[in-house]
């Protein structure tokens, strides 16, 4: 039992000393930026074509994740294998590109290709290195420093420190072009219409019943035809408009099993329905839809524009389109 305890209060110190080392190595890089990553994006922002990441190993993993990240934020980017760069994926690099190449110590001899390919056609390159006196170094156009930071490893080998303060560098790089691009969340669903990300960011036009598909009646509708309505939409409510189309009210199965004592038979939807229910716009988020259904109980919300119904959407909608 000793034993165990012992083991874990040793995993947790070890823990902590990671922790620790690659926070150091980040708070270094805080002092390292200047003027060089202002230059850096300039680049970026004004790149005709793409941002090309490149990189070998740990440091190749890096520029795959800064490649994504940029590109899932509005600056068409994608990652080169520099040995694949050799046997003609260089092909891919045009001259309205800007290259980004990372390697920790510079002398990545699998980036060599790259570097000389950037200068013979004078395609621009951002070096990210730790050395700027390094082949990478002294290749870039912009050399943006990595820290000399310890390596969290205990050999000091593994690229632990390193690759942690690369890819806070790369997300400073997608942060800042998010900002002066004015990326937009509209935008960001445009680059992310699948999975979870892509259901937070439906809006309500996304999902609503229209057209026909709306179950949608005048105010002068009889108590029948509410039923009938209500029925063949399979939707439990029914909507209703004035003899201008205007959005009037509405009429739940729930209102109806409410009154089931009541003689209806002979009412007219405007003395049984509900005046002026919550309404949304086409607009609004799915979740912000999700969240006006759960604080007021309800499960139907019609959908105006200029006061005339457009749509309706039922909770079942966002909860099977993984809206929650």
């Amino acid at each position: 039992m000793q034993m165990i305890e012992k083991l874990q209060n040793t995993d947790i110190l070890n823990a902590i000393k990671t922790i620790d080392c690659e926070i150091e190595a980040i708070n270094e890089l805080k002092l390292l930026l200047d003027e060089n990553l202002v230059k850096a994006l300039d680049l970026i922002q004004n790149a005709r074509g793409r941002i090309i990441l490149s990189g070998m190993g740990k440091s190749g993993h890096i520029a795959k994740k800064i490649a994504a990240s940029l590109a899932s934020t509005g600056t068409p980017s994608f990652f080169i294998h520099p040995a694949e760069a050799s046997h003609g994926d260089l092909g891919m690099v045009t001259r309205d590109d800007v290259i980004i190449a990372i390697s920790n110590s510079g002398e990545s001899r699998e980036l060599i290709d790259i570097l000389n390919y950037s200068k013979r056609f004078g395609i621009k390159l951002i070096a990210i290195t730790k050395n700027p006196q390094s082949s990478l170094g002294k290749a870039g156009d912009i050399v943006l420093k990595l820290p000399q930071a310890k390596e969290a490893c205990p050999l000091g080998l593994a690229p632990t420190s390193s690759t942690t303060a690369t890819l806070v560098l790369g997300d400073i790089i997608t942060v800042c072009m998010i900002e002066r691009k004015g990326f937009s969340k509209a935008q960001f669903n445009q680059c992310h219409p699948g999975g979870k990300l892509g259901s937070i960011l439906q809006r309500v036009k996304d999902l609503m019943h229209t057209g026909s598909n709306m179950p949608l009646l005048s105010k002068n509708a009889n108590f029948d035809d509410i039923i009938l309505e209500m029925t063949s939409k399979r939707l439990g409510c029914v909507g209703f408009v004035d003899n201008n189309g205007d959005f009037c009210g509405m009429l739940t199965d729930g209102d109806l099993r409410r009154c089931i004592k009541m003689d209806l038979k002979n009412s007219k939807a405007y003395e049984i329905m509900t005046k002026k229910p919550i309404t949304v716009s086409k607009e609004m988020f799915a979740t912000e839809a999700i969240k006006i259904m759960n604080e007021k109980k309800i499960t139907n919300i019609f959908v105006l524009e200029d006061n005339k119904p457009i749509g309706t959407i039922h909770i079942h909608d966002l909860l099977q389109h993984g809206v929650a």
